[in-house]
Formats: structure tokens, sequence, C-alpha cells
């Protein structure tokens, strides 16, 4: 089974701070830009910790006794360490690991945890958002019907929680791979699950009949 990955759907220009930044500047980049948390990262944009709104209001409902003259940076104020994601997890891991800690974001890192993006819930529950049977009917005509010719017939289609199942016989195994590689590149499409065979194998020089299945 295939499934969406979060660096299909997570935002890659990503609004951040330092951890020398002040507060109020924090304030400013949430509120100018819509958004109710960032990543802190250092000068090597590895992340450091992540602050909310929440994490703001905080600071401010316990300032009393705070000496006056300090200055409140992210770093004062941020959650660390951070709980980060890779780009090619999945996005039902993604959405697991995000219920599970109880966050609003995730930033997303590469391998020398560098950030290349975030994913917030709702990146994520956007994928989640068609109908079953709407992903069905657009499987059905624009890939099977639209894209490869398929005859209506010839392959079923079952959607489950935005899992799609192909069911069937086409004529080519280069049919199979297209079919399921167009799946899953559908929006709102969380997994594949192939079953298809096919008569032709038309990866090999000389296509000969064949009752194989491509998973």
């Amino acid at each position: 089974m295939t499934f969406r990955t979060v660096g299909q759907v997570m935002t890659c220009e990503v609004v951040h701070a330092r951890p020398e930044t002040p507060f109020k500047e924090v304030v400013r980049l949430l509120d100018h830009h819509r958004i109710s948390g960032l990543p802190v990262v250092d000068d090597d944009d590895k992340v450091l910790g992540v602050l909310s709104g929440t994490d703001l209001v905080r600071a401010q409902a316990n300032r009393a006794g705070r000496d006056p003259g300090l200055v409140v940076t992210a770093a004062d104020l941020m959650t660390s360490p951070a709980i980060t994601v890779h780009p090619e997890q999945s996005v039902p891991d993604a959405a697991r690991l995000m219920e599970r800690r109880g966050v609003e974001r995730l930033p997303v890192v590469d391998e020398e945890d560098r950030l290349v993006g975030i994913a917030t819930r709702r990146d994520l529950l956007r994928v989640f958002l068609r109908t079953d049977d709407d992903l069905r009917r657009q499987v059905t005509e624009d890939v099977l019907a639209g894209a490869l010719g398929a005859a209506a017939d010839a392959v079923a289609v079952l959607v489950r929680d935005g899992v799609v199942t192909l069911d069937g016989r086409v004529d080519r195994r280069s049919q199979v791979t297209e079919a399921v590689h167009r799946t899953w590149r559908l929006e709102g499409v969380v997994g594949v699950l192939n079953a298809l065979t096919f008569r032709f194998d038309d990866f090999l020089p000389h296509a000969t009949p064949a009752a194989t299945s491509v998973r």
C-alpha cells in the first residue's frame, strides 16, 4: 500500500524565529502571518523548539515578579525539544503522532535535522476531506476511463476512508503501474491497495501473455 507523504502536503515557506528573537517580535510574526505558532531554529536552521500563541499568553500571565529590565526571547518561551517529522513519513503516521503528542504543528526536517517545511493539522486534514464516493468517481472516470482507456467493467474500484482498492484485469503491465501512480496522486487519496493483474508484460522486450499482479 502506498500513502501520501508529509513532503507532499507540508508548507515549504516556513515562518520561524531565532532563539534570540524578542517576545514582541514573535507576537508580530504570528499576527502578521496569521499563524498560531512557529519553529525556533539556530543559525544552521536546525530546529531547537516550537513556540505557540499559548506559550506567549502563558508568559504574559506569569510575568509578575519578573525583572522588568529582562528581555524575554523565543528561547525562554519555546517548548523544547521539538517533535519533528521527515518528508518521507506518511500522512497517517504524522497525523497519529500529532494526535498522540497533542500538538498543532510538526516541523519537517531533513536527515541533518534542518528545517525544510512545516505540517499543520490543516495540511494533514486537507487530505481527508473528500468523500469516498467522490474519490471513486474520479478514479473511475479520470484515471481508468480517461487516462488509461480501460473498459468500465475491467476494474472494480472500492474506496473506504480514503484508501482505494483496485481489483481487476487490464491489458498491459504498464497500465497497472500507471493506474496505481495516478490514483495515489489524487487529492484525498491516503492509500492505494493494488490487486490488478495484466495480460501482457510490456516491460519485457517481447511482450508475452501473463496473469501476474503487480503490488
